[in-house]
């Protein structure tokens, strides 16, 4: 009786462990490789899935999440012959979990590896100023590359970035000085075309201030003689009315006085007309020129 109940524990736990070991689950974004007897049987994705024990195993546990790749530095030689230090990050897939297996025995060295090699290769065919400025165009050389060789291994490249590129410190200093020159022309040509637009803006102002100062002179003159005329008119208006030359003569009789006692004022000598006694005489004389330009003017 003893030996029959020990020999049924026995058999149970034996179909326990068979049980436990015929259940598999995978979990999500996995992917499991089965194989039977040693050969490939099967791909289990995510879910429960009822194996043979003994027979069948998984032989490999396969992540389908995207993984990055942190490509270790390395020194490169550009087309000018300066060495710099690259280093850079890679994205890669599982997209076949049989080929991920099978294909390769070490797929993410072999990334990495042909990664660096791809980087060399491009970097080789740059002068340091180009491997500068072609960041973008080299992340793609090295993606399209590895594309064409993991065909067989069951994996994809995603993307691959340059994080830094690291140039020699002697070669830094030149790049700094020459940005500083560059800085410096900037800055130097600038200067010079501010002052150059305050040279024709000053001389604009200036030629427009002259233009504006002629405009009135021009206008103060056009205004004299205006004035000038309309009094000439007028004079010779007055002229034609009655008494018009007695007051004409009165008036330059006036100024004539006027203009011998101005005389008679320049410094310490008195000047005295020799023909001072026949002062009616000059004053005919002025009228006689009055009454010559009226008889002109008619």
């Amino acid at each position: 009786m003893e030996v029959t109940v020990f020999a049924l524990l026995m058999l149970a736990m034996v179909i326990a462990v068979i049980i436990g070991k015929g259940v598999v689950i995978v979990p999500q974004q996995m992917a499991y490789v089965v194989e039977r007897l040693g050969r490939y049987n099967g791909t289990l994705d995510a879910g429960l899935h009822i194996i043979i024990p003994v027979i069948d195993r998984v032989a490999y546990r396969h992540s389908l999440k995207e993984v990055p790749m942190d490509v270790a530095p390395q020194v490169c030689i550009t087309r000018d012959n300066t060495q710099v230090q690259i280093d850079g990050i890679l994205y890669y897939q599982v997209t076949d979990a049989k080929l991920a297996s099978y294909g390769n025995e070490n797929y993410t060295m072999a990334i990495e590896s042909l990664a660096k090699t791809c980087l060399r290769s491009e970097v080789g065919r740059r002068e340091l100023d180009k491997l500068l400025e072609e960041r973008q165009t080299i992340n793609t050389a090295v993606v399209s590359a590895l594309d064409e060789a993991s065909v067989t291994w069951g994996v994809k490249t995603l993307r691959y970035e340059i994080k830094d590129i690291t140039p020699p410190h002697d070669v830094l200093a030149s790049m700094q000085l020459q940005m500083t020159a560059e800085r410096e022309k900037r800055a130097i040509i600038a200067k010079a075309e501010g002052a150059k637009q305050a040279a024709i803006a000053n001389s604009e102002g200036e030629k427009q201030a002259a233009i504006n100062a002629a405009t009135g002179q021009a206008e103060a003159l056009r205004l004299v003689a205006e004035a000038n005329a309309d009094a000439i008119a007028k004079v010779a208006a007055a002229t034609e009315l009655a008494g018009g030359m007695q007051a004409v003569s009165l008036k330059v009789a006036e100024q004539y006085v006027a203009a011998f006692g101005q005389i008679a004022k320049q410094g310490n000598t008195v000047v005295i007309p020799a023909n001072l006694s026949d002062l009616s005489g000059m004053i005919s004389a002025a009228m006689s020129v009055v009454k010559a330009n009226q008889r002109v003017e008619r």
